[in-house]
């Protein structure tokens, strides 16, 4: 398997429930907001982790001589590399952990992952100061969305499908069991989904 062959898989927009907005800066008031999109680093490697598990690795070098906490970062995808520079915002979040996930972001950049982030317009958004929160989450455009957001349904569907995965039992007979089960109800609507279309 070679890079070109996963890109547009790595490159494909991540489902909405996965994607943050943070402050960008304020209004003097703090009443405003203005926002940018993002995704955590976790939410980077489950991407990586869904398309090459076992092909990619991420190495850090601490850059020391800097004012807030600085990592080099070094992800390789498949036997490419790219490198980028990882900082850490100030105070409590000015740690090395935190310069280390940026680094990690910045890099996977690179290979396209979240990169059309970078294209959703900055927001401007009434702000709850002392709940440190926008008063209404903006909505990603269509264009922003994975496919089966796109239909009615389909975020709200995905979301439950990623909650069941945390409630499943922990025994594996029982696991089985609630597997036997899904699969069977999804073979009972599969016919009927066929029929629609060709009815269509």
């Amino acid at each position: 398997m070679k890079l070109s062959d996963v890109q547009k898989r790595l490159q494909a927009p991540f489902p909405s429930h996965l994607v943050g907005w943070k402050p960008q800066s304020y209004t003097k008031d703090r009443s405003r907001a203005l926002l940018l999109s993002y995704v955590d680093a976790r939410a980077v490697q489950d991407r990586l982790d869904a398309i090459c598990p076992d092909a990619w690795t991420f190495e850090i070098e601490v850059i020391s001589g800097t004012a807030t906490a600085t990592i080099k970062g070094r992800l390789t995808v498949l036997g490419v590399t790219r490198e980028d520079i990882g900082e850490a915002g100030e105070g409590n979040l000015g740690t090395l952990k935190a310069a280390s996930s940026d680094a990690l972001k910045r890099c996977a950049v690179q290979f396209g992952i979240g990169r059309y982030l970078y294209d959703l317009p900055k927001q401007w958004v009434d702000w709850d100061d002392a709940r440190r929160s926008p008063k209404v989450t903006p909505e990603l455009p269509d264009w922003a969305r994975p496919d089966h957001e796109r239909s009615p349904g389909g975020a709200h569907l995905v979301q439950a499908m990623e909650q069941l995965r945390y409630e499943l039992p922990e025994d594996l007979e029982l696991q089985r069991e609630v597997y036997k089960h899904l699969k069977a109800a999804l073979g009972s609507i599969h016919p009927v989904a066929v029929s629609q279309g060709q009815a269509a």
